[in-house]
């Protein structure tokens, strides 16, 4: 079997977004009066929901949502252990866990270096980012590892739907639990509107009909890769706006990305690693584990981006701790894709879990 690899994008992942992180500095500094315009662009006076960014948002998250078949939900019972727990750990260990770990990091062993401000923007970062499963990576790491790609499917479907109800009191009971940040409960209902609601009823509806105008194969053969650049563009731009809002903060406090980033990566190998174990501990096949502990590890970094600009602003510590987030994806769940190819032998064969 040939090996898997990622397309030159998704591969240097974190090599663009350090760029883009240069080229919005340095358009920070160098233009500031531009950069304030750009930044006072918003749909209503202190909505803070950035006009230029979230139109680019709105451009990444949509052909996203084009990949996804609610019509394999009818599937959602074929393998149900599986299902059930990357669903517990998505919801009720994931969010929670990132809670607790910005809450000692930020508020206890960071505080002398980042301060008790900070700490809590960073606090409300980080959690908005583990309150929002992945979408769209979630495919590419399924690819890398062998995933059941009708698993993968299925668990990206009810994820989005499970979204739509779960994001918005997890992010507003956890927030304001582990930080004195107020969190407006409509700005997470319109975040949630905005950028679930309505590109997920856009993509639903694009691809209901042109599946049966012109056939799947042609929809995600032809039609669905045009948008990849797009996205892809859309991201990329995206970054450069943050990181130029972002300018006198990573100018003055670089190390704040690298503090940042250490709960990040300790709450993705943590999750993975306790619903790979509870796979193997349930017996449940490796193309189902393998996806599973992925899906449960990444992060829907997107709608991060989006809900803490909406929130605190784009020039926020929480805007700051969601791009961080970006920072470390690639790199950190190849490693766990690695993992889990090497240790494949650890499962079941899939034949044997049919039977059962």
């Amino acid at each position: 079997m040939s090996e898997k690899r990622l397309n030159v994008f998704e591969r240097y992942l974190t090599v663009w977004v350090a760029a883009c992180m240069g080229v919005g500095v340095l358009i920070g500094k160098a233009a500031p009066g531009l950069v304030d315009w750009l930044r006072r662009m918003e749909f209503g006076t202190e909505s803070h929901i950035n006009i230029p960014i979230a139109v680019l948002l709105w451009l990444m998250i949509y052909p996203m949502m084009l990949k996804i078949d609610f019509g394999s939900l009818s599937n959602v019972g074929r393998k149900p252990k599986g299902l059930l727990i990357t669903l517990v750990v998505n919801w009720l260990v994931k969010p929670f866990s990132m809670a607790l770990l910005g809450w000692v990091f930020f508020k206890h062993i960071f505080t002398p270096w980042i301060g008790p401000e900070l700490a809590e923007q960073y606090i409300a970062g980080v959690i908005i980012l583990a309150a929002a499963p992945c979408t769209a990576m979630v495919f590419v790491w399924s690819y890398l590892t062998d995933g059941d790609p009708a698993y993968t499917l299925v668990q990206v479907a009810v994820n989005d739907l499970i979204m739509l109800a779960a994001f918005a009191p997890i992010v507003k009971f956890l927030v304001s639990g582990a930080s004195s940040l107020v969190v407006p409960f409509s700005v997470l209902l319109w975040a949630v509107f905005i950028f679930i609601v309505i590109p997920l009823s856009a993509g639903a509806l694009t691809r209901f009909t042109l599946v049966k105008s012109r056939g799947k194969d042609w929809f995600e053969a032809a039609f669905m890769p045009k948008f990849h650049p797009v996205s892809v563009i859309a991201l990329l731009a995206t970054l450069v706006f943050i990181f130029a809002f972002q300018a006198e903060n990573i100018t003055s406090r670089f190390s704040h990305v690298l503090l940042i980033a250490v709960p990040i990566t300790l709450q993705v190998y943590f999750n993975s690693g306790l619903v790979y174990w509870l796979m193997r501990k349930f017996k449940v096949e490796y193309p189902v584990a393998a996806p599973g502990a992925l899906i449960g590890a990444s992060n829907f970094f997107e709608l991060a981006v989006a809900t803490a600009i909406a929130l605190f602003g784009p020039g926020s510590g929480a805007a700051l701790a969601t791009v961080v987030g970006v920072l470390v994806e690639v790199p950190v769940m190849l490693s766990v894709c690695s993992v889990c190819v090497r240790t494949r032998g650890w499962f079941p064969a899939p034949e044997v879990t049919a039977r059962a």
